[in-house]
């Protein structure tokens, strides 16, 4: 994806240095972001999973859970994200053939966006489903991690396009 040079990073001040984007002007309007993660997983691991046999107990809760405090906690996380009044947040955990399809919803009403809050909530949910399957799989690997769609603001709507 080419970028455009003469594109502006807001995070920056005139010196170059990092800084919160000022949305005090922007007007609110309903926010949503739906992000993705996956984690791969051998299908022994996937069978333990499923039969609820880990030796840390209910994984998939576990991780659904794991996100939905994440992108709560997502301006602690980020540095210059805003601390947001989320009025939604549902992280959905998927087994599938070969691993674990975690998608992550965020909505709010606000003047800036929740890609963050979303793309955070799935990424610690692989992170937390890694942690629960490790000592039976190190070996699992955590993948696409990745905006799907975002609606609101003055950008309107983004898809992504799978190549």
């Amino acid at each position: 994806m080419a970028v455009d040079s003469e594109l502006e990073l807001s995070h920056l001040d005139a010196e170059g240095r990092a800084r919160m984007v000022d949305v005090s002007g922007k007007a609110p309007t309903f926010r949503r972001a739906l992000a993705e993660s996956f984690v791969r997983l051998s299908r022994p691991t996937l069978g333990l999973l499923l039969g609820g046999k880990l030796p840390k107990g209910n994984a998939l809760e576990t991780a659904r859970l794991a996100g939905i405090m994440a992108a709560k906690r997502t301006p602690d996380l980020i540095p210059l994200c805003h601390p947001l009044l989320l009025t939604h947040v549902d992280v959905d955990a998927t087994p599938q053939e070969d691993g674990v399809r975690f998608l992550a919803t965020v909505t709010c009403p606000g003047n800036t966006g929740v890609e963050m809050e979303a793309l955070t909530a799935a990424a610690l949910a692989a992170l937390t489903l890694y942690d629960m399957v490790k000592a039976v799989e190190k070996g699992a690997v955590i993948e696409k991690v990745q905006l799907l769609e975002k609606s609101g603001g003055k950008g309107g709507i983004y898809r992504r396009k799978e190549p």
